[in-house]
């Protein structure tokens, strides 16, 4: 009787953190009686994929405090936990623990190695991991590509999905959806209208909103906003959210201000509380100088009660994850890292280094501007890295939006003065710094 009670409560508790309700999924998960390794697996799969990374950690701790033997699929839900902190050296040595323990060949397992290495600027060992497992799905083949894309490699993701179709396994959305966005982050615009236009053609797959977004990002990021533009007209659909944001982001970058407005205004008819949109509107604004008009944004947001989600970037040092805002006060360090990068940026105007003030959104004076620039949180993170790791250590920062342009420019320099990659996963993709060059050929 327990048992089949078990089995029910089991799937509840599924049910629960597969619907995103993760508290309602704990609160059962604490009364349940006697848990078994599935009822672990569950719950700290459910903390890993709803963000939830150190609570994830936590009851796998929890797990082995009390003298149970995890299993693949509790590795599995503690490794994708890592995946989301950023936290490299923990997700490694669970990899050490999970060979220790025979679980090597485990098709979840590796799935998630390869999740947490690509998320963890290691894309490498994501590729080692993928390349050396007994068996492969067609999970594995799509976290690879999606890896190669992520990290500006689109021309290997695309020889990786030709690999794939020789071993006769069938693309499915998912691949689709990691193929467009590799083709995005490359440029590669070709590639890119012709798988999209193959899915029905060849492989009987609708496109969904999630794809025709992709591929709006794609013609917009190259710069094609009328293709873009009729792309949506022609679409069997409404367009919704996704496809006007990528939209508005494609007209952010190249500075098409009318047809930014009004991606921007169906973006607020469709999600009014979404930060996003107002941030984007009133940054095009500023940057052609119409503060009257980024202010009436500002504004509206306020009247809206629509916050600002606060960029802030963390890195991993000595198994802590620190985590650094913008014009931080807070970090018990950051003055010797404000005094650092004041140093460090000596050395970097001396090789051509100029800050690039028209990304201080702001109308104020030249050298209030200059100031704010080097209070951005990837800065800090990546400063805190440099005083704090071994020299010979790559540094890993992650982010929670879009780096910064003078950002992006100011790491080439640092990687050049202090000769260390500098690894930085935005909200978007990964930049790899290394010799005064990124990864992304500045096409971002």
């Amino acid at each position: 009787m327990l048992e089949r009670d078990l089995v029910s409560w089991n799937a509840i508790l599924s049910g629960y953190v597969n619907a995103g309700r993760v508290g309602d999924g704990k609160q059962l998960f604490d009364v349940i009686p006697e848990k078994n390794l599935l009822t672990w697996a569950v719950m700290i799969s459910g903390f890993a994929q709803n963000g939830l990374g150190e609570e994830a950690l936590k009851l796998f701790n929890c797990l082995r405090v009390e003298d149970h033997e995890p299993c693949d699929y509790t590795f599995a839900g503690a490794i994708i936990a890592c995946a989301g902190l950023g936290a490299l050296e923990h997700g490694r040595q669970l990899h050490a623990q999970l060979v220790r323990f025979g679980f090597e060949s485990s098709l979840s397992a590796g799935n998630a190695l390869m999740t947490m290495y690509a998320k963890c600027g290691v894309v490498e060992a994501a590729h080692h991991v993928f390349i050396t497992m007994p068996y492969v799905d067609s999970v594995s083949w799509n976290a690879m590509i999606a890896a190669l894309g992520q990290h500006g490699h689109g021309e290997e993701a695309l020889k990786l999905f030709k690999e794939m179709l020789k071993e006769n396994i069938l693309p499915d959305r998912i691949t689709f959806l990691t193929i467009l966005s590799a083709c995005s982050h490359a440029g590669l615009v070709n590639e890119g209208c012709q798988y999209f236009n193959c899915m029905k053609q060849m492989y009987g797959i609708n496109p969904g909103e999630d794809h025709y977004a992709r591929f709006v990002d794609l013609l917009c990021r190259a710069g094609k906003i009328s293709e873009a533009k009729q792309v949506i007209e022609t679409m069997p659909f409404e367009p919704g959210a996704l496809v006007w944001e990528a939209l508005l982001a494609g007209c952010r970058i190249h500075g098409n201000m009318d047809l930014g407005v009004q991606a921007a205004q169906k973006l607020m008819d469709l999600m009014p509380q979404h930060d996003g949109t107002y941030v984007l509107l009133s940054n095009m604004y500023a940057n052609v100088g119409r503060w009257a008009d980024m202010a009436n944004v500002r504004k509206l947001m306020r009247d809206k009660g629509v916050k600002k989600e606060p960029g802030c970037s963390w890195i991993e040092v000595a198994r802590k994850v620190h985590v650094f805002l913008v014009n931080d006060t807070m970090h018990p360090e950051v003055q010797e890292v404000y005094n650092f990068l004041e140093e460090l940026g000596g050395k970097m105007r001396k090789l051509g280094y100029v800050p690039d003030t028209k990304f201080v959104l702001h109308d104020v004076g030249f050298e209030q501007k200059e100031y704010v620039l080097s209070t951005h949180s990837e800065k800090l993170a990546v400063g805190y890295g440099l005083l704090k790791q071994p020299r010979e250590a790559t540094i890993r920062v992650l982010k929670n939006l879009r780096i910064c342009g003078d950002c992006h420019t100011a790491f080439k320099f640092m990687s050049k003065v202090v000769e260390r990659e500098i690894v930085v996963r935005d909200g978007k993709r990964f930049h790899h710094f290394k010799s005064g060059e990124c990864s992304c050929g500045d096409y971002w």
